[in-house]
């Protein structure tokens, strides 16, 4: 079975040390040298990351919160429109704080659902469980912490309702487009007649816009990309500077794919637990990639993975879709 790592929101669980430096050292003596996305996230890339959501280049966070400000009933009438009872399974929660819109209007027009929250990190579902009942005290749910598949089969033994299952954020975008078309497939393999998906896409747009939040003038996305040379010092005492790795991301705008590199600035060695790997002067180091798609693409995508389109929210610049998936 495929195993995938979805990174949601540019978010991740810290792996085991032994893994880690497997995966490190795996991907930094391979042809061309990789790091693996997941890895960005100690504390430091965390608080990064928020940073980068703040910064005016990073557009993602905004449009998609604009469809669920201003959206959500269509929304819900649209899940009505197509499915019998239902519970609400998200996947990657993280703190829900887009998700929350739709939770409130479910209860306002009085919507019989559990909500299960689904995430790989225990911190995650804990902080849920304290939070939502403070802000959402009618909700029923029920953090499922644990991989996608596993909790997408948990929610189902606990409720026998139809499932509307959350991807928010652009998630489906941390995987090149075959990987991606896979990983619906894997979800559509666990849902029954009725089900739905509700799926977020980052959309084609004016190539400055996307390569600008990848490269903002700022400098925290080239400092989150860095962050993870200074996790792998701290970590596996490694002689990585910082110095001698310049940030690079590139837009293809035919393909959809933006991509991240690190280069190196010039030949050198760095040892890693004392393994020595040799960089090239301008040899790239590939961080990770951020796909877009249009609406078309994402349509065919539906069909490919054994969904049928129904619709989509765009937000008000046309930049961001969430589009909803239904199962026969």
């Amino acid at each position: 079975m495929h195993t995938f790592t979805i990174v949601p929101q540019r978010s991740a669980p810290t792996a085991a040390p032994s893994d880690f430096r497997e995966d490190i050292l795996k991907g930094l003596t391979g042809t061309p040298k990789r790091l693996d996305s997941k890895y960005f996230y100690d504390a430091a890339g965390d608080r990064l990351f928020q940073e980068i959501m703040q910064v005016p280049e990073y557009y993602l966070t905004g449009c998609e919160m604009d469809i669920l400000s201003n959206q959500t009933r269509d929304i819900i009438r649209a899940i009505r429109a197509h499915t019998g009872e239902f519970d609400l399974v998200e996947l990657g929660a993280g703190d829900a704080t887009k998700t929350r819109f739709l939770l409130r209007d479910l209860l306002d027009e009085g919507v019989d659902f559990t909500y299960f929250p689904v995430d790989i990190s225990t911190n995650v579902i804990r902080s849920l469980e304290e939070y939502l009942p403070m802000e959402l005290p009618a909700l029923r749910y029920k953090g499922l912490n644990g991989e996608y598949f596993d909790m997408l089969q948990a929610a189902g033994a606990l409720s026998r309702k139809h499932k509307v299952v959350l991807l928010m954020g652009a998630n489906i975008g941390n995987f090149h487009p075959g990987e991606a078309l896979q990983f619906c497939q894997a979800i559509r393999k666990q849902l029954q007649p009725g089900d739905l998906l509700l799926i977020g896409f980052d959309l084609k747009k004016d190539p400055h816009v996307i390569l600008d939040a990848y490269n903002d003038r700022q400098g925290v996305t080239k400092a989150f990309n860095l962050n993870l040379l200074t996790r792998i010092n701290r970590e596996l005492s490694a002689t990585f500077d910082l110095d001698d790795f310049e940030h690079f991301p590139t837009y293809d705008p035919l393909t959809g794919s933006c991509k991240s590199y690190l280069f190196s600035r010039r030949a050198h060695r760095v040892y890693i637990d004392g393994v020595p790997i040799d960089f090239q002067e301008n040899e790239p180091v590939y961080m990770e990639i951020s796909q877009k798609y249009s609406l078309q693409e994402a349509d065919r995508m539906a069909l490919s993975a054994g969904f049928y389109p129904i619709t989509s929210f765009q937000d008000s610049r046309r930049w961001f879709a969430d589009c909803l998936w239904g199962v026969e």
